[in-house]
């Protein structure tokens, strides 16, 4: 495919390095050409410099012939104004924006072929509150995506010493769960990944990939670590778009309080919140903390814009007592260092992104991708089309489906109806199949499989 991709910050240059990988035609726009520089010697891409919704911009990119414009710079109105220009002067056939502001996003019928011409709109801001929220319903767990419209999840745990599980093999956790259907499709061991079989072992500080129907999710958990109690009190700090729309969320089932720095921020954050507890100071006070009682906190979560305030603010609030922390890193290269010791969740708001956009430009009839280990391993859902004169999987079993290395089908759901992958399940036309793949560069392979053959038509 011939993408341009409007924005070279970065969440538009992981996602330039995710599409550059997979023989994709890339040309990346942006006014810092300082940045461009430093993409082009690293990736095997075009670059433009200038404004990307200036029209002589979009075309010495090459919007004339391109497939798709994704538009991702740190401007909600650059982003809109260059799918107009794309649409208008270029025809550009798929145009994806992000846009942050909620004004925007609230008005019905704006982004439309008629209006404002944006195919696909990402909020960067909802994937990353979405991603927060999912974990404080699920404690425990690192990861928790939702695939078949939250029929099925995929939850990744650490394997904790003293869980049932640990010691034990694979093809026990079917004996000792005869009536919970479940599927590990990944096992991570000091960073490494392996192929789960019926005989490979857990052992403890594993970090297991599990997929089971949404109802099962805690029992499963209980399997591999000891269950937590669920979080009751939640303290975010950071009051911005993010901090807001989770507080919104949580208020009515949680006791929440948000710690900001703006008392301006403040004021306009009692107007709209319920029953959340506005506190005006800053999230690396001690003392703040202290008078908050944040010893009784169930869960600290660091949203603000700033990772240093972020990463410190954790580390004070748990030694100050919080049972739990969970931190947003926008630097990606920080996440790896900080998750695990002090700090026990740490999000990439990029990563989460990555996700949602790549969902849009993968072959074959794709609905869900999510990025994980920080870009190496994808979780997919896709849906299988045509009979099994056209297609590589409708019509055959899993068994008999020439997976490529490091894929495996964890899920099917039929008429929303889930079904664990075994290998006697035969895929049928319209079935969504849920595949983890460790190895990013089998990920043309698997889209291969569920791109229908000529004799479908």
């Amino acid at each position: 495919m011939k993408i341009i991709i409007l924005g070279a910050g970065q969440v538009g240059g992981t996602l330039a390095e995710h599409l550059a990988h997979e023989e994709n035609d890339i040309t990346v726009v942006d006014t810092d050409g300082e940045r461009l520089r430093g993409l082009h010697t690293r990736l095997d891409i075009r670059t433009v410099a200038g404004p990307g919704s200036y029209p002589n911009t979009l075309r010495e990119a090459g919007c004339e012939d391109a497939d798709m414009l994704i538009a991702v710079t740190n401007t909600d109105e650059i982003n809109m104004i260059a799918c107009q220009v794309a649409h208008t002067l270029f025809r550009t056939p798929t145009k994806i924006a992000r846009v942050r502001t909620t004004a925007y996003l609230t008005r019905k019928g704006l982004f439309a072929h008629e209006a404002i011409p944006i195919d696909v709109l990402i909020s960067p801001e909802q994937v990353v509150t979405d991603h927060v929220r999912r974990l404080i319903e699920h404690p425990g767990a690192l990861q928790v995506l939702e695939f078949a419209g939250g029929l099925v999840q995929l939850v990744a745990v650490k394997a904790f010493y003293g869980g049932p599980l640990v010691g034990q093999n694979l093809g026990f956790l079917r004996r000792h769960m005869p009536n919970v259907d479940t599927r590990v499709a990944a096992i991570y061991r000091r960073n490494r990944p392996l192929i789960p079989r019926g005989d490979t072992v857990i052992e403890a500080d594993d970090e297991v990939f599990f997929l089971a129907a949404r109802r099962d999710i805690r029992a499963v958990m209980g399997e591999l670590r000891r269950l937590e109690r669920n979080f009751r009190r939640v303290v975010i700090a950071g009051g911005g778009n993010i901090g807001e729309r989770l507080a919104e969320h949580l208020e009515h089932n949680h006791q929440v309080k948000i710690i900001e720095h703006s008392l301006k921020r403040c004021t306009q954050l009692s107007e709209r919140l319920d029953r959340t507890v506005v506190l005006h100071g800053g999230a690396t006070s001690k003392r703040l903390l202290e008078e908050e009682n944040i010893e009784d906190c169930d869960i600290f979560c660091a949203l603000t814009n700033d990772d240093e305030v972020n990463i410190m603010s954790s580390l004070l609030a748990k030694r100050l007592g919080a049972k739990k922390v969970l931190t947003l890193i926008n630097n990606a290269a920080y996440v790896d260092l900080v998750q695990g010791g002090e700090i026990d969740i740490a999000i990439s708001p990029q990563q989460a992104t990555i996700g949602s956009l790549l969902t849009h430009v993968r072959r074959g009839d794709i609905v869900n991708v999510h990025s994980l280990r920080r870009g190496a391993a994808e979780a997919i859902e896709a849906i299988a089309h045509g009979d099994k004169q056209s297609s590589r999987v409708v019509g055959r079993s899993i068994g008999e489906i020439d997976l490529p290395e490091g894929a495996t089908i964890g899920a099917v759901v039929r008429r929303r109806k889930v079904m664990i992958a075994r290998r006697d399940v035969v895929i049928e036309s319209g079935d969504h199949v849920i595949l983890f793949v460790i190895d990013k560069r089998r990920i043309r392979d698997v889209e291969r499989l569920f791109q229908v053959g000529l004799t479908f038509f």
